[in-house]
């Protein structure tokens, strides 16, 4: 495809009890428009005694997004908020000025054999929203945006695409957009895309000016006119990105700022256990001991 700039491979990172692909960042692309985080989970066979437990921890300055294929999960915050989530839903947390939450295995699945993959992804607020007020929302399967085009199957995760609008609460130009086809098709999108742009393989293969592109990787573009490609048949991609921020963005552990002050201030309050806790939880993940942030372009 000869608008790719980049193809980045997921890389292996442990979160805890559990292993994920990340995605982004990268070292040379740190974020692509205004998502900033991509980590694919699983897919994962997890036994009656395994369980996913991710403790109490804070975010700042980003909205996270959760989008499940296989399992299922329960959201907690500081809000109040518990959510589960099943395949097709969408949890979407805006952390704003600063809330806590974790993320765990629903009590009827935790003494049985269960899967679970999905993606979860981080998406940085825009400068004059970064200290808003935290939100949480909850999309249905049904709620989403879907429609046939040409033999593939669309659905409009979050953001704007084509005329539709995903429910989903966005604070920026943003598209993450979900494409299916059975069978090998040919696709071209690209006067419908806007700002940078990245594709996710899931599954299946595309291929385009003879070259071959297979699952897990992640191919950023030069720009959002994407060169015609081709899906193999049983492909799943996934589109995302959307307008970039005018300024540079820090990022250490689960903090997302325009600044290294508002970094610093969300570190000493998780240290004095300021943030709202989240009811029901006794535990919480420690701040780590980097000491700064890593600015990202």
């Amino acid at each position: 495809m000869s608008n790719i700039s980049l193809i980045i491979e997921e890389r292996p990172r442990n979160i805890g009890n559990f292993l994920v692909g990340r995605l982004l960042p990268f070292s040379s692309k740190r974020m692509v428009g205004p998502f900033i985080f991509i980590d694919h989970m699983g897919p994962a066979k997890l036994s009656e005694y395994q369980n996913f437990d991710i403790a109490p921890h804070p975010h700042i300055g980003l909205s996270t997004l959760t989008y499940l294929f296989e399992g299922a999960m329960i959201h907690k915050d500081g809000m109040g908020t518990e959510m589960e989530i099943k395949p097709g839903q969408v949890n979407w947390m805006t952390a704003g000025k600063g809330v806590a939450h974790s993320e765990r295995t629903p009590e009827y699945l935790r003494a049985s054999e269960k899967q679970l993959h999905g993606l979860q992804i981080w998406v940085a607020l825009p400068k004059h929203l970064e200290q808003m007020e935290p939100e949480f929302y909850h999309a249905e399967n049904t709620d989403l945006p879907e429609w046939e085009q040409d033999g593939v199957h669309y659905k409009l995760i979050a953001g704007e695409f084509a005329g539709k609008t995903s429910p989903v609460p966005v604070y920026s130009p943003l598209y993450f957009l979900e494409l299916k086809s059975d069978s090998e098709q040919a696709v071209k999108i690209s006067d419908q895309l806007y700002g940078e742009c990245g594709l996710y393989i899931l599954e299946g293969s595309i291929s385009s000016d003879g070259t071959t592109y297979q699952p897990k990787e992640l191919l950023v573009a030069k720009n959002s006119q994407l060169c015609e490609f081709t899906m193999a048949a049983g492909t799943t991609i996934y589109f995302f990105g959307g307008e970039p921020f005018p300024e540079d963005r820090f990022i250490y552990w689960n903090f997302v700022a325009t600044s290294q002050e508002l970094i610093d201030q969300a570190k000493q309050k998780w240290r004095d256990q300021q943030f709202a806790p989240v009811p029901g939880e006794t535990d919480f993940i420690p701040l780590p001991p980097e000491p700064r942030g890593i600015k990202f372009k």
